[in-house]
């Protein structure tokens, strides 16, 4: 997942993204590695991203 790809917002649903936050969290087996961290903190801005979304279409 490219910076570039979260300016434009998120494809997926904030629900889509939160499950693979989970799955991450899971097969990492709770501690992540420093490449597990990155890909965590890109997937937390999608996420935000999608929520806003949504809570601006709801507006």
């Amino acid at each position: 997942m490219s910076p570039d790809s979260l300016t434009r917002g998120s494809a997926r649903s904030a629900a889509e993204v939160n499950e693979q936050i989970r799955a991450l969290w899971m097969r990492a087996g709770g501690t992540l590695s420093a490449q597990e961290r990155a890909e965590y903190e890109l997937l937390v801005v999608e996420w935000a991203a999608a929520i806003r979304s949504h809570v601006i279409e709801a507006a």
